[in-house]
This record gives C-alpha cells, sequence and structure tokens, in this order.
C-alpha cells in the first residue's frame, strides 16, 4: 500500500473512530492543531492553483474535512460534559479568542456563524449551481470548436483528445461543486446546532453533577462551548472560504494572486483619484487628519510608481519585438517545416470568408466534417484532415483544392445568391447568370435569394454556394481516395481489425503478403469506387489466395469476386431489369491474346489501330446509355475485365467494369450494344 493511500485510510478511519471511542484532552488538542491546518492548506491551495482542474478531488476534500471536523465536535463535547477538561485548544480559543467572556465569545461566534451561512456559503451555492448549469450549456458549442480547429490543422489528432478530455472533466468538476456546495451548508448548521446542544447540556451538567450555581455553571461551560464552538467553526470558515474562491475564480486557468493586484492596482489614474479623494477628507472634514493625508500621499506615490513601471514596461516589450524581429531575420530558415506537405487543401479568397467564418454563421467547418463521415461510412476509409485556408491572391470568390500541394481543380461562387440547374424536364426558364456546377460541369444559373422559390416551383434544383463547395470538395476526395490512402493508413485499419481478428491478420501480414501489397490492392478497390469497409472479406479472400499468386492485380480481382453483393447493390437496383454493354468475344479473345506478362506485373500490347477502334466503339455504346440518363456499365468476362479496365481508364474515366462473377445470380440485365474492334 502506497503511503497516500495508508495516510488518506488513516484520515478517515481517525474520524470514525473519534464518533465511537472517547479520546483523552491532549489527543483532541493534536487532533484540533491539525483541523486547523487542513482548512489553511486547503484555502491556500484553492488561492493559488493556476486552474480549477488543479482541485479537481476537491469535492472529496469537502466531504473528507467535513466528516473528521464533526467527530471532533463530537469527541470535545464528549469532554466537556463528562470531565469539565477539553484540553487546550478549547479552553484557549473560550478564554483568549471569546476574551474569557461567554457573552464576548457568544457574540465573535454568532458573527462568524452569519458571515459563513448567509454570506459565504450562501453565494458559493449560488455560483455553483450556475456554474455548472452553464457550463453544461456549452459543452456542445466547445466540442464544436475543437472540431473546427482540428479541420482547419489550428491543433493535431493529440491536443484534440485533450481539449476534449478537459472539458469533460471541468463538466464533472463544476456538476460535482454543485453538490458539494451542500456539505458546507450542512456542515455550518451542524456546528450551530452542536454549540447549542454543549451549552444546554453543559450548564445541565454543571447544577446537576458538579454543585455549581446555575450563573457559574453556564459561565464555566458557556467559555468551554463557544471555545469548542470557535475552534470547529475557524477551520469551517476556511473550507467555506476556499470553496468560494474556488467557484468564482472567472479564469479557468491564471495566477490569482497577479491577476488579482494587477486588476486592483493596475491603472494609476485610479490610484490618483482614490489618493486625492482620501486627502479632500482629511482635510475638509472631522476625520482624522494625518491618518487619511499619509494614505492618500500612499496612493498617489503608488499611482506615480505603477505609472513609470507600465511606461518602462511598454518601452521594454517594443525593444524586446524588435530584436525578436531581428532574430528572426538574422535566424536561418527552418527548411524542414518547409516540407511538410498537406494531404488535402481547400483555399478560397476573401469573399468566401464568412461561410467558414462560425462568428458570422458560416457552416463550411461543419459540412467539411460531415464530408469526412459521410466517406468513412461510404468507402471504409478516413480521409485525412482538410486544411481550410484564406489566400489573397484569389479572387475574392474563387477557390481552389489541392491535393498533395497541387492544384487540381477551382470553382468560383457568388456571394448570397444560388445556384439553380435544369434536371431536364424544366420547360419555363428562369432569368440568371449562365455559369457552370463546378463538380459535373453542368449548366447552370446564379439566381437571387427571391428568385429562388419561384425557381423550386418549376422544377429547378437549387442549392446555396457551400453546398456547391462542399459537392465539389467531396467528388474530388472521392477520385483522389486511392491515391491519398497511405501505408500509415492502411496499418491503422490493421490494427482495429486485428483487435476482432487476430488470427486472420497474424497469418496474413507479414507472412502472405506485406503491408505495401495490402495497401495496393485496397487503391484499386478504391480507385474504383469500391468500398473497403468489409476488411473482413477482403483479407479473408487474401489470405486464401496470397499462396497462390502475390500479383495485386489479380488478388484484386479475386476481392471483388469475394464483394460481389456489394457490387451488385451498388450498380444493379434490386427487382429491376439493368441496361448494360457487352464485350464482343473475338474483342476479349484479341485482348487476351495481346497479355504479356513479366517481374513487373502483365501488360497490353494490342495494335494502337485496334485500340483505338475499341475505344470509339466503347464510347458510341456508353453515349446510347448516357442518353438514356442511366451509368454506362460495361459487362465482361473474370479474365478480361482488369485489362480491359485500364485499357479504357486514360479515355473513359466514368466507365463502370463488371465481370460476370461479381454479379449475384438474381440480378436481371440487358445488352443493349456491343463493344467490337
Amino acid at each position: 500500500m502506497k503511503k497516500s493511500d495508508l495516510g488518506i485510510a488513516v484520515y478517515l478511519l481517525a474520524a470514525i473512530v473519534f464518533l465511537i471511542v472517547p479520546i483523552s484532552s491532549t489527543l483532541l488538542d493534536v487532533m484540533l492543531a491539525l483541523n486547523i491546518s487542513i482548512g489553511l492548506i486547503v484555502l491556500f491551495n484553492t488561492l493559488f492553483a493556476k486552474e480549477v482542474l488543479d482541485m479537481s478531488f476537491y469535492p472529496t476534500i469537502l466531504l473528507f474535512t467535513t466528516i473528521f471536523r464533526i467527530s471532533l465536535n463530537v469527541s470535545s463535547t464528549r469532554l466537556i460534559l463528562t470531565t469539565g477538561d477539553p484540553g487546550n485548544v478549547v479552553a484557549t480559543f473560550g478564554q483568549f479568542v471569546g476574551g474569557n467572556d461567554m457573552v464576548v465569545g457568544a457574540v465573535v461566534f454568532i458573527i462568524l456563524i452569519i458571515i459563513q451561512f448567509v454570506v459565504i456559503n450562501k453565494g458559493s451555492e449560488r455560483v455553483s449551481e450556475v456554474t455548472a448549469r452553464f457550463t453544461l450549456d456549452a459543452m456542445p458549442g466547445k466540442q464544436m470548436a475543437i472540431d473546427a480547429d482540428l479541420n482547419t490543422g489550428a491543433i493535431t489528432d493529440k491536443e484534440a483528445i485533450e481539449r476534449r478530455n478537459k472539458i469533460q472533466e471541468e463538466s464533472t468538476f463544476f456538476g460535482s461543486m454543485d453538490g458539494a456546495t451542500k456539505y458546507v451548508k450542512g456542515d455550518a448548521t451542524a456546528g450551530l446546532l452542536i454549540t447549542f446542544v454543549n451549552l444546554i447540556g453543559g450548564t445541565i451538567m454543571g447544577v446537576w453533577r458538579g454543585g455549581l450555581g446555575f450563573s457559574d455553571a453556564i459561565q464555566q461551560y458557556g467559555i468551554l462551548t463557544i471555545g469548542d464552538g470557535l475552534c470547529s467553526q475557524i477551520p469551517s470558515l476556511c473550507i467555506s472560504l476556499a470553496t468560494g474562491i474556488l467557484v468564482t475564480k472567472g479564469s479557468k486557468q491564471a495566477d490569482f494572486s497577479n491577476v488579482l493586484v494587477g486588476q486592483l492596482f493596475g491603472i494609476p489614474k485610479v490610484l490618483y483619484i482614490v489618493g486625492l479623494t482620501l486627502m479632500f477628507l482629511g482635510i475638509m472634514t472631522p476625520l482624522n487628519t494625518l491618518l487619511f493625508l499619509i494614505f492618500g500621499v500612499v496612493f498617489l506615490v503608488c499611482g506615480k510608481t505603477i505609472d513609470r513601471s507600465i511606461g518602462i514596461e511598454s518601452i521594454e516589450e517594443e525593444a524586446s519585438m524588435e530584436e525578436t524581429e531581428a532574430e528572426e531575420i538574422r535566424k536561418p530558415e527552418n527548411v524542414v517545416s518547409l516540407l511538410q506537405v498537406d494531404p488535402i487543401e481547400l483555399e478560397f479568397g476573401y469573399g468566401i470568408i464568412p461561410l467558414a467564418d462560425v462568428n458570422q454563421g458560416g457552416d463550411l467547418l461543419d459540412r467539411v466534417v460531415m464530408i469526412r463521415r459521410q466517406i468513412a461510412l461510404e468507402l471504409g476509409t478516413v480521409v485525412p484532415i482538410i486544411r481550410l485556408r484564406d489566400n489573397i491572391q484569389l479572387n475574392p470568390n474563387q477557390y481552389i483544392i489541392k491535393i498533395k500541394g497541387i492544384q487540381v481543380t477551382e470553382g468560383e461562387i457568388l456571394f448570397d445568391h444560388y445556384m439553380a440547374m435544369n434536371p431536364g424536364f424544366v420547360e419555363e426558364e428562369i432569368t440568371g447568370i449562365p455559369t457552370f456546377e463546378p463538380s459535373f460541369h453542368l449548366p447552370a444559373i446564379w439566381i437571387t435569394e427571391s428568385q429562388r422559390e419561384r425557381a423550386e416551383s418549376l422544377g429547378y434544383t437549387v442549392v446555396d454556394p457551400p453546398s456547391i463547395i462542399a459537392t465539389h470538395l467531396t467528388e474530388v476526395i472521392r477520385s483522389h481516395i486511392a491515391e491519398l490512402l497511405t501505408r500509415q493508413d492502411v496499418q491503422n485499419l490493421v490494427n482495429n481489425l486485428k483487435e476482432s481478428n487476430p488470427v486472420l491478420v497474424d497469418e496474413l501480414i507479414p507472412k502472405a503478403l506485406g503491408l505495401g501489397e495490402v495497401q495496393k490492392v485496397l487503391q484499386n478497390l478504391l480507385n474504383e469506387g469500391i468500398s473497403i469497409r468489409d476488411l473482413l472479406t477482403i483479407f479473408e479472400t487474401l489470405a486464401d489466395h496470397a499462396t497462390g499468386t502475390r500479383d495485386t492485380d489479380v488478388l484484386t480481382e479475386y476481392v471483388r469476386q469475394s464483394l460481389k453483393r456489394a457490387i451488385s447493390s451498388k450498380y444493379f437496383p434490386a427487382n429491376e431489369t439493368t441496361s448494360v454493354i457487352t464485350l464482343d468475344p473475338k474483342v476479349e479473345q484479341d485482348i487476351m491474346s495481346s497479355v504479356k506478362q513479366t517481374e513487373q506485373g502483365a501488360y497490353l500490347t494490342l495494335d494502337p489501330d485496334k485500340t483505338k477502334a475499341i475505344i470509339s466503339s466503347v464510347e458510341t455504346e456508353a453515349a446510347k446509355l448516357e442518353n438514356m440518363g442511366k451509368s454506362a456499365i460495361v459487362i465482361t468476362s473474370p479474365i478480361v475485365r482488369m485489362y480491359f479496365k485500364k485499357m479504357t481508364e486514360e479515355y473513359l474515366r466514368d466507365l463502370i467494369v463488371i465481370s460476370y462473377n461479381e454479379v449475384e445470380s438474381d440480378i436481371e440485365l440487358q445488352s443493349v450494344g456491343m463493344v467490337t474492334a
């Protein structure tokens, strides 16, 4: 057992024992001195704690000190009633602090009770209640602020976790303090009742058993009772004052004494006014002239001193800033900091800043959080942190999207306007500024707020500027998500899976495949929009086939076939016949006969003219489906699929190529065209 554990246990055990077992007056003196010491320690700890969470166990401390103080009250009461000698501490408090007079002691005791019960406890209780309520109400806003800072890159993941934990601890602390103040209030009430009981009981014992007269008995036992009450209430007052200080600190983190002195005596003109006022009162009124003149002069001198120190500090601060700037100029540039490349960046002109500023009602940061969540659910991978930055070099309404530091696309919006797009069946046109939707490059028009309701009633699809940017950003991330998947990301996915399936992970990595090979398979899937969320099935398939081949393209095909339920549900609606394009068997034969295997993988050696003819045929057939408002899907044999996809992806990025083995048996397909050479 640690020494601290033993000390706390002994402290609590002593409180319980003192309630039951009589103790000597000497031991009571020791315990009362200890009680006063603990009260002072708690008071000054709360005074100089820089942060309220430095005293996070304060509610528990309140409970411990309260029960210990009550146990001492019981012990002192027992000694007063049985022996009339409660020890040196109680007697001294009654004789010295109480002036050896029952009336004086009683008045002092009552004043202490009034200060503690009516002033300090009442205020602390109210402040604790309000603070707890406002702290809990502010939690969602603080959480959103942390998410916003995380998305903009202002803080790291570790700092975000620390801030969230701190918010949780603060809410727990202030909630506990709301209830803990009831201990302080109850302690003051109990002290008052115990004192009256002691007075009545002591007087009865003095008259009945001690043979004293009523006046002598009440004087003797009254002084002891008042002494007992005073030596209990002074530590109790320290604890009450500590509670009030802790719950009324204006700043959650501050050097209390420096801030307090600075706020009281930090403005010279205030001290000048006070000093002159005191001198005026000393001269023009019957008040003690010498005393008020001395105080007035002191305040004037203090004001002058502070005024001079402020001037010196401002000069030193200016000199320090100039020196720092000079040092920065002389210091060789830290090149390492320039090597960091953000995976995804969204830069925008100053006209778009209100959309990203929470204080101006912008919700772009919240939309970025939703984008990461949406893609995680849709594709099963975590999108890297998206950095949002304003760039004064851009046009006011322009934004650009960068992937790994390189611009991949851009767009432009009109602030306070809406984009209206014709879905194809709107007959009546609406006036506006012609433009193109940035994500899919569809024709659109900018309209004003007053035109929005009419445009929607005519059938236009109307979107606001934040939605335009968010949609564009989402599409860019989808198209580049494969290259954004790093080995570290894969390792994180592997670690998550290993918690529930350690045997599978140990069998696959690194025995059968390396982490880089698994990364390549996952990138192949993401590159064609296939979700890797079902990582268990993917790893099971890789473990089954990795013993036969380590070709990542071939392994990708095996995985796709294992994921045919997901692929079918993505591209082929249930209870509906889907129109597709098929390949001429001769084209498939030509492709397979032109495949050359090397150590670096397989590649096609198809004649360029034949390749051009195949691509032309695919474009013709795909256009037919697109004109019908349907996605262009090509169905091939399993062995041809990956080669045909590689051949066409440079020309037709959005073409969907699926093999027969990736289609569920209950799916109905209808061929509406055939690719020929």
